[in-house]
Formats: structure tokens, sequence, C-alpha cells
């Protein structure tokens, strides 16, 4: 097994709370669920959000799906000029086995403006 690095971003519906916690729930949901990574191979989390986000953590959603053991840090963005609104990324350090070409790295809503040669959408 090696460590490696799972990106992933998503916008809220707006600056509160609940539309915070809910988006980067899903996000996280995502990525675990198009990547199949077991919870214990977590080693740890980054999130950034942008600067108009400021009514809960992200790091929260981890804790609320049970993972409250993962180290969790957060930061907020750079105000870039044309980026998405409400935007919130994460950098998950993730020990597997799966060979880099096949990591989906997922954006979701407003955000899979960010990085479309990472988008791999799936059913």
């Amino acid at each position: 097994m090696r460590l490696i690095g799972v990106r992933g971003a998503t916008t809220a519906a707006a600056n509160e709370r609940e539309a915070i916690l809910s988006a980067t729930g899903e996000l996280l949901e995502e990525i675990f669920a198009r990547n199949k990574f077991a919870p214990a191979a977590i080693v740890s989390a980054f999130f950034t959000v942008t600067p108009d986000l400021n009514r809960a953590f992200p790091a929260e959603a981890l804790r609320r799906q049970g993972l409250d053991w993962v180290p969790a840090l957060g930061a907020v963005e750079a105000e870039v000029s044309g980026a998405p609104r409400f935007c919130i990324r994460v950098l998950l350090h993730v020990y597997t086995d799966c060979p880099l070409e096949e990591i989906n790295h997922v954006y979701l809503h407003g955000a899979k403006s960010l990085r479309p040669d990472r988008v791999r959408e799936t059913d």
C-alpha cells in the first residue's frame, strides 16, 4: 500500500451551517463510494472553503460520518475573481493499492469547473 492524495470539491447552496455540512457530507460520501476506501485507510483530511463560507467547519461533516478519529484541518482559500462561490475543497490522504490512474477525484455541482480534466462521471 502507498499513501496518496485524493481531491474533491463541491459548492454549498448557501452560507448556512446545514448547507455547508450537507454539501461536505455529500462530497465525502461520493469520494468514498467512487474509490471504495475503507475508513481505516484514511490518514487525514485537509479542507478549505472560499471566504464567503463562515458558518461551519467542513470537518464536522467527517465527524458526522463517524470518522471522528481522522485528523482534519481547515483553511480559507484565496479570494480569486471568477472562482466558484460557496466552494468547499478537500484533500484526503489515504493508503491504497489502487493504481493512480484509477483514483476518482470528485467534483460536484458548481465545483466541476475547477478541474474538468479530473472529473469522472459514474452511474
